[in-house]
Parts: structure tokens; C-alpha cells; sequence
């Protein structure tokens, strides 16, 4: 079987209908919605399958989320299969951790139902992001250290995306300074705060309390933090790296880079749309990349990895 590194995407995959095929499947990831809603206390179910207006609220994004990408983590395993390595972007790094068997799925769980929460309640007024397309990441972070205020480089994606983070007015500022020095587009994002910047370092502070009361395991599959973009097999690594994580940048195409140097032959992208696909293309065409995101993938991985 090839070297295959299971990865999960971040907040913005989410979609109403998200792992319902999965639910009605496999016993397994069935009793990942079950649990998670009896551990929370709130109908995870309902807010995954059916329409509704909280969906794309961050606290509530974060639950619904993680929840798919270990409930469809959960039906690959059941297939035999297993990862050398993971990652994920962002909220996804959680389910990566999961995957590498560093953590319960209920401390995940529980611990990411906080970080919505907390991000949610810490977003101050006046935060904004960006994405910047057909700009390089050192042009992009001179550019920002230039500017009056916060701006800074949130998500390096690939080449070609970044996204940026900060006050509203220095992300304005740095937009239309990076489109005179020859950026294609910049665009601003809906979303509700200034994530992965500085701003949201009250966040990270008080998730570490609920980060205190994981039980962190050892384990023979190492996974690529968002923060430093390195293997971490070391536990004792994990829980600063994660407070830092909520204010840091995500170091995306630099996780990648890491895992395509130990090997990996096949990338296999777990819960909703096609997100990271689409930057593995960007950062190397040859790279092979499957999504599995419905129960008939499961079929088509099965076929790749032999």
C-alpha cells in the first residue's frame, strides 16, 4: 500500500448535508455525531444535516466540522487503512491529531467546542482578512510589516493564495499595496474576526486552561503543526503549539513541503469539498491528492492506495 498522509481542511469546508451519508453507513461514525452531541449537549446531528442558521457561526463551525472530519476519518479506518503522517488547516489540525492517535476523540472534540467559543467571544470589533491571489509570501509579509497597525500573513496556502489578518483599516491599506506592487486580486473575506493574527492571542490564552486537561498520547504516527510547519511526535509539544496556533499563522504550503520530503505518495483529503486539492495542485501538479467526502470515495481511495 503507498505512503498515504490523511489531511483535513479548516472553517469554510463546512456545508449542510456534511457526513449524513457517512451517519447512515457506518456504525462508526455514526456514534461520533451521537457522542459528540451527548458530550456538548447540543443536537451535533441536526446542525450538520439540516439547514440552519448557525452552521457558519464559529462556535458552532468548529463542532460540526471536527465532528464530520472524525466521523469520515472513523469509515477510512475502518477499511484498513493508515496514515504515516497528518495534517490539517487550521480547526482541521485537531481531526489530524485524532488521526495520529495523539488525542481522544473526546478531548478533541470538547476541547475544539471551547476554541470556537472563545474565538467567537474574543473577536474585537474592527478585525477583517483578505485573501491576496498572485502575490509571493515574502512580498506579502514585507508589505504588511510596512503598514500602520496590525496586518499580518494568517493562512499561506500556496502559491499564489495567502490570506491576511488585522485591524480593518491596515488589511485595507495592505491590499491596495500589494495590488500596486502587482498582486492579481484581493479580496475581502466574510468572516466574523481577524483569525490566525494577533488579535485573537487572548483566545489561544484561554483555551490553554482546557488544553491542560487532555490526556496526550504517544504514538508511532507523528503529525505537521500549522505553527512551526515541522513532524511533532513529542506530546509535551502539542499543547503550546496549539495556544499559539489561534493568533499564529498557518503554514500550509510549508506542512506540505514537510511531508512530501518523508515520502508520502498519496494525500488523502478527509471531510467536506475539495479545498486542499485544489492547493495541492498549486503547489506541485504531480502531487496525488484524493477527497473523500462522500462513501462512494471510499471505493476510489481504496483503488489509489493499492
Amino acid at each position: 500500500m503507498k505512503k498515504a498522509a490523511f489531511i483535513f481542511p479548516g472553517q469554510g469546508a463546512q456545508k449542510f448535508g456534511m457526513g449524513k451519508d457517512f451517519y447512515e453507513t457506518f456504525e462508526s461514525s455514526r456514534e461520533v455525531y451521537e457522542k459528540a452531541s451527548e458530550w456538548l449537549g447540543m443536537d451535533v446531528k441536526a446542525l450538520c444535516f439540516e439547514e440552519n442558521d448557525k452552521l457558519d457561526i464559529t462556535r458552532y463551525t468548529q463542532v460540526g466540522l471536527l465532528t464530520t472530519e472524525i466521523a469520515i476519518l472513523k469509515a477510512v479506518e475502518e477499511k484498513g487503512i493508515k496514515p504515516v503522517v497528518t495534517a490539517g488547516l487550521s480547526l482541521g489540525e485537531y481531526a489530524a491529531l485524532v488521526a495520529a492517535e495523539k488525542i481522544s476523540v473526546e478531548d478533541a472534540i470538547r476541547v475544539i467546542d471551547k476554541r470556537g467559543q472563545y474565538m467567537q467571544e474574543a473577536v474585537p470589533t474592527g478585525g477583517a482578512m483578505s485573501a491576496v491571489i498572485g502575490s509571493d509570501v515574502e512580498t506579502i509579509r514585507e508589505i504588511c510589516n510596512n503598514m500602520e497597525g496590525i496586518v499580518e500573513v494568517a493562512n499561506d496556502n500556496c502559491p499564489g493564495q495567502t490570506v491576511i489578518s488585522g485591524e480593518a483599516e491596515a488589511v485595507a491599506a495592505a491590499g491596495e499595496a500589494l495590488k500596486a506592487a502587482g498582486a492579481r486580486m484581493v479580496t475581502p473575506l466574510k468572516v466574523s474576526g481577524p483569525f490566525h493574527s494577533s488579535m485573537l492571542k487572548g483566545a489561544g490564552e484561554r483555551l490553554k486552561p482546557e488544553l491542560e486537561k487532555v490526556t496526550w498520547m504517544d504514538s508511532d504516527v507523528p503529525y505537521v503543526s500549522n505553527t512551526i510547519a515541522e513532524l511533532i511526535q513529542d506530546k509535551g509539544m502539542i499543547e503550546p503549539l496549539l495556544v499559539r496556533q489561534v493568533s499564529e499563522g498557518v503554514r500550509w504550503e510549508e506542512d506540505v513541503r514537510v511531508m512530501l520530503d518523508m515520502g508520502v505518495e498519496v494525500f488523502v483529503e478527509i471531510g467536506p469539498g475539495k479545498t486542499l486539492a485544489g492547493f495541492m495542485k498549486r503547489i506541485d501538479r504531480k502531487i496525488k491528492c484524493i477527497s473523500v467526502e462522500t462513501v462512494d470515495d471510499l471505493e476510489k481511495l481504496e483503488a489509489l492506495l493499492c
